[in-house]
């Protein structure tokens, strides 16, 4: 069974015994539904809808714990403090640091499967701690392959909005829990139909540039490369103008590189002409 151990992750456990309507009334998921032994990805928003803060959280116990990036712990247990006020809610830093991540075949006791591979119809095991050994890499490649975005690899914090990274099709979001913080917006962004950047597979036939590198059609931006191996990456895309690049034969290209553009299977989604890629 691959594993790779994430040394840049933490857990923060949040229990009492409001913390279900607690997290309910501010995170993007549903936490009263939550199915034992199951990570299911959430956001905590700005006002304007944007991701503040973008984690994995399951059951443990009367409580839950949060799985987030090292870097942004601190600040996300300060912003849930604020919002605590008189609650009856602990929230704490588990000594683990670190997760490692399990794939393909396999039991493993104490993991948790993580629900935004499930959607994609891939088995992902997560276990607090050091575990395994293999290269990281081999994890960005499967969520390249996936289509799984991360913030600090794809896109940067209060720059997406859950769409942007397909947190509406994964259960990222609840639309019908009721209200959390920035769901005005994000929920305008669903009805209205207006989402347009959207995450997508890049491909190419020679190495892709870095990270950070813009992704263009007829010289124009569309996107940006985030996590990049070897001749495949992710990147947020303009998909109606990836879409209108692909009707008039356009080269897309990353940096000076032609790619392919492909948005994951399991997602539904479609270029705006009806393509399910497009590019070189």
């Amino acid at each position: 069974m691959p594993a790779t151990f994430l040394g840049h992750r933490r857990l923060i456990r949040v229990s009492g015994k409001e913390c279900a309507d607690f997290l309910q009334g501010l995170i993007t998921a549903d936490a009263e539904d939550l199915a034992p032994g199951f990570a299911r990805p959430a956001a905590l928003l700005t006002p304007q809808g944007k991701i503040l803060f973008d984690f994995l959280f399951w059951r443990d116990g009367d409580g839950f714990v949060i799985d987030i990036d090292t870097g942004s712990s601190e600040a996300f247990i300060k912003r849930l403090m604020l919002y605590r006020l008189r609650a009856a809610v602990d929230i704490a830093l588990l000594p683990d640091e670190g997760i490692t991540v399990f794939w393909d075949e396999g039991e493993m006791d104490g993991a948790i499967e993580d629900g935004r591979f499930k959607v994609a119809g891939v088995r992902v095991l997560r276990k607090p701690g050091r575990h395994g050994e293999g290269p990281e890499s081999a994890y960005r490649a499967l969520r390249i392959a996936h289509g799984i975005a991360m913030s600090g690899f794809d896109f940067a914090l209060q720059d997406a909005f859950p769409h942007d990274v397909l947190m509406d099709l994964n259960e990222g979001v609840a639309f019908r829990k009721g209200c959390f913080v920035g769901q005005e917006v994000v929920s305008r962004m669903k009805h209205r139909g207006t989402a347009r950047r959207r995450t997508v597979i890049v491909s190419a036939s020679a190495p892709l540039p870095p990270g950070g590198t813009e992704i263009t059609a007829n010289g124009k931006p569309i996107g940006t490369l985030g996590t990049v191996i070897g001749a495949q990456a992710l990147a947020i895309v303009r998909i109606d103008r990836a879409g209108e690049a692909i009707a008039a034969g356009t080269l897309i290209l990353a940096g000076d590189v032609p790619v392919s553009l492909t948005l994951p299977a399991w997602s539904g989604l479609t270029f705006p002409d009806g393509a399910t890629d497009a590019g070189a």
